[in-house]
């Protein structure tokens, strides 16, 4: 497939950024300099480009309990024991098998550290 004018713009708004950011970093007058920003106006294209063509999607509550989990050096055992539940219905979470209810959820956050915003996906 043949690039397009958008994916060249991409690759030198990158190539910019990547040259402009040891100048801004060197200069007193940062980003109210000329290279802080022509630095912005690359890093705007850029992170549109990268909106649009690769999306991050949001974590499910499984991968956040998870990832916490991993985080936090935390088993599933010492999680349902700190919030009162059976290993199994954290197994259930982690699987993505059921979802938390709003009481275990603000439990899971308090004990994981998530904000509730996150885990609720706003």
């Amino acid at each position: 497939m043949k690039p397009n004018f958008e994916q060249y713009k991409y690759e030198f708004a990158l190539k910019r950024v990547e040259a402009l950011l040891p100048l801004v970093e060197d200069t007193e007058k940062g980003a109210t300099s000329p290279e802080g920003i022509e630095l912005m106006i690359m890093s705007d294209i850029v992170e549109a480009y990268e909106k649009e063509h690769f999306p991050i999607a949001k974590p499910t509550v499984a991968e956040l309990i998870q990832l916490s989990l991993s985080e936090k050096g935390m088993t599933q055992k010492q999680l349902a024991a700190e919030i009162g539940v059976s290993p199994a219905r954290i197994n259930d979470y982690v699987t993505g098998r059921a979802e938390p209810t709003l009481r275990i959820a603000r439990l899971l956050c308090t004990a994981l550290g998530i904000t509730p915003a996150l885990l609720l996906g706003v």
